[in-house]
């Protein structure tokens, strides 16, 4: 890892950032081996007909629990010691970092406690509480999660494994990306779902070492534009609590190492709207039979969006994830 002093918020505070690599991915992956599903990578030639380019979906939503974050999770918790296993974990999450964690937990046999909004997703919590994790419940527009976690780490010794903010985690995440470049070899573009960056950053690492060329897009909900901002300004902007249907993407702010990744190699983020969310929710239901939740399909309704300039590319799109319980998405897909 290279070491970077960084200036953060208003130029008052200097802190030193330990950025990780592509080295660092290709690591996870090695932990992750036998353990995460490599997922498949999927097209439809309907879509690629209408677009007049190659689209390849790297689907996420078969991953263990449901999503991409049992990469990060597991690649983290995995390097714990005997005695940080012994004290277990603490972590916030709305809903898909809770369920990484817990499984990963499980798995590795230690203690884990999560910071849950009690406004989650019902299948998240109940997946959560049934690998076996204790949820702590809190105001997601009134609290601050990331407080309580860190109090309950300060309070019973337990190790605190933010959801994106950690090179661990980052790196884990990137290994999505990674198996996808080696699956596809190179490609003209990425779209990766943005919330607190992890994803996303980790995607960068994989693209600049197995694909230079390619433009790395991260997409955000409209009302959650705060790395947009960010890039815009310089320093990392906080918003409200987002109130969108990607749930996975109300982050209020970008995390200072998966932002510094961010700003050194991503080209561009876009946004996209809650309507166009569920257009892309059934698109996917419709015609190729997965269901997708609201977050993961981030990265499908910015291609479309972007489409007429993408003709003849060869385009990658993570989705990140389908855990949205049936009442739910039959309410958003008939809306």
């Amino acid at each position: 890892m290279g070491l970077l002093q960084q200036v953060f918020g208003n130029g008052a505070r200097h802190c030193q950032v330990s950025l990780p690599t592509f080295d660092d991915v290709q690591a996870a992956a090695q932990r992750l081996a036998g353990v995460a599903h490599r997922t498949p990578v999927l097209q439809s030639s309907t879509l690629n007909r209408q677009l007049g380019a190659e689209v390849f979906f790297k689907c996420e939503n078969f991953q263990r629990m449901g999503a991409f974050k049992f990469r990060g999770a597991f690649n983290a918790l995995s390097q714990f010691t005997p005695a940080q296993r012994l004290a277990g974990v603490v972590t916030y999450s709305s809903g898909n970092h809770a369920q990484a964690i817990a499984l990963s937990a499980q798995i590795l046999g230690m203690p884990a406690t999560i910071v849950m909004p009690h406004d989650a997703a019902p299948l998240k919590l109940a997946a959560t509480l049934g690998y076996g994790a204790n949820v702590v419940h809190y105001d997601r527009y009134q609290e601050d999660a990331q407080a309580i976690a860190q109090d309950f780490c300060a309070r019973e010794g337990q190790v605190f494994i933010p959801p994106f903010d950690h090179a661990d985690v980052l790196s884990g995440q990137g290994t999505a990306a990674m198996e996808l470049l080696q699956d596809t070899g190179p490609l003209d573009s990425l779209w990766v779902c943005l919330g607190g960056g992890g994803l996303l950053s980790g995607s960068l690492l994989a693209a600049k070492a197995l694909s230079p060329h390619c433009a790395v897009f991260g997409v955000e909900p409209e009302a959650g534009n705060d790395v947009q901002q960010s890039l815009a300004k310089g320093e990392r902007v906080r918003i409200p609590t987002p109130v969108t249907i990607a749930d996975g993407a109300q982050s209020p702010q970008v995390g200072a190492i998966t932002f510094e990744i961010i700003r050194r190699h991503v080209t561009a983020v876009h946004t996209v709207s809650d309507a166009q969310l569920v257009d892309c929710m059934r698109w996917y239901a419709e015609r190729m039979k997965w269901v997708v939740e609201p977050t993961g399909c981030l990265s499908l309704a910015a291609l479309l969006q972007a489409a007429p300039a993408l003709r003849g590319q060869r385009i990658g799109v993570i989705i990140s994830g389908g855990n949205i319980d049936s009442q739910r998405l039959s309410q958003l897909l008939n809306s």
